[in-house]
């Protein structure tokens, strides 16, 4: 059976900590681009060493919504060097406009979960508990199914706790947060190029006035989400995996 914490962590009291805390032995998980127009959602499953103090070069590493897109793109080279472990998860808008994006962004995370526990266990690296952003564990379907990908079951996957907030709590997730936004960010400056008519390197797909009057002007694309306000009801080429994969090369 999939296992959620028998005595989950009670992060309750965690206000705004000086610098996110760190858990031991704890994988952090994290999504990016749940509220975009276009573009995908990117999932990111990290895990640190044993110890902070083994981190020192991840001293300023907190939500990536608080950090500068330099500091970001510092921060990830840094992540990915320090990680024991880490992989990211993509769900294409097609998808997203199909399940909605709050299911979206559920396999995401499975998605990219189940391939940082592929990754740890080549390693021996021994993973006891995922720490997710929000109030939300991963649906026991959708994480046997990304498990599935890999060869893996139920029984053999550490427990997961979510945490409110945890993007700004834990240094885990917040290690997650930095990788799924700066590898989304990074997605939609190369679509930039194949649909600069949209401005898709200044906004990465948000809401924003220009991208809003762009639609107006040109239609929409195959990046964009039918079902999201904004996004106009017509008929569009799906992007799906290998279309994708012409503006820039799929992780794993």
């Amino acid at each position: 059976m999939l296992a959620h914490l028998t005595n989950p962590i009670d992060f309750s009291q965690v206000e705004k900590p000086v610098r996110p805390i760190h858990v031991r032995d704890a994988a952090g998980l994290d999504e990016a681009g749940r509220g975009c127009l276009a573009g995908p959602v990117v999932a990111a499953c990290v895990c640190l060493p044993g110890y902070a103090g083994e981190m020192p070069e991840l001293e300023l590493l907190t939500d990536s919504k608080l950090l500068s897109a330099p500091l970001r793109a510092g921060l990830e080279q840094e992540i990915k060097k320090a990680a024991l472990a880490w992989a990211l998860g993509f769900v294409w808008p097609e998808e997203i406009d199909r399940i909605n994006i709050l299911q979206a962004s559920l396999k995401a995370m499975s998605k990219a979960y189940a391939a940082m526990l592929v990754r740890a266990a080549s390693r021996q690296i021994e993973i006891r508990s995922v720490l997710l952003d929000g109030n939300q564990r991963l649906p026991l379907p959708v994480l046997q199914a990304a498990l599935a990908r890999w060869g893996l079951s139920g029984e053999q996957i550490p427990p997961q706790q979510a945490v409110v907030k945890g993007d700004s709590k834990i240094l885990a997730i917040a290690a997650a947060s930095v990788l799924a936004k700066v590898a989304r960010d990074r997605f939609m400056q190369a679509a930039h190029k194949k649909y600069p008519e949209y401005g898709f390197k200044r906004h990465k797909g948000y809401a924003t006035r220009e991208h809003l009057e762009a639609i107006k002007l040109h239609g929409i694309c195959p990046l964009h989400r039918l079902s999201f306000r904004g996004c106009k009801e017509e008929e569009k080429v799906i992007l799906s995996e290998a279309s994708a994969s012409l503006l820039m090369p799929l992780p794993t």
